[in-house]
């Protein structure tokens, strides 16, 4: 066993709860995935952005777009969060 803290992985296990790597190895297999993983999340939050920008200026937007990109935010939101403490960044709050 080693003395290095547990990777906070950037997915969940059924019902919600955390998954969390125990390894000496930051290049296998899975903690490469993981990588890609967040990498690919944190790209989709980026162009969520973006869809956000272009549809919030957009006067004709409706409520249920807004609803719907609200919800997309959301996790987008909740994904960043659980990559910044992966890499801890020092968010204390529990993503849920």
């Amino acid at each position: 066993m080693t003395d290095r803290s547990p990777r906070l992985l950037p997915w969940t296990a059924p019902g919600g709860k955390p998954c969390y790597l125990f390894t000496d190895d930051d290049g296998g297999f899975l903690s490469r995935y993981a990588d890609e993983v967040e990498a690919l999340q944190l790209g989709m939050g980026l162009a969520l952005l973006e869809h956000a920008r272009v549809l919030i200026d957009n006067p004709a937007a409706d409520a249920r777009q807004l609803r719907f990109l609200s919800v997309q935010l959301s996790a987008a939101l909740r994904d960043a969060v659980r990559v910044a403490q992966a890499r801890g960044a020092g968010v204390s709050a529990q993503v849920e």
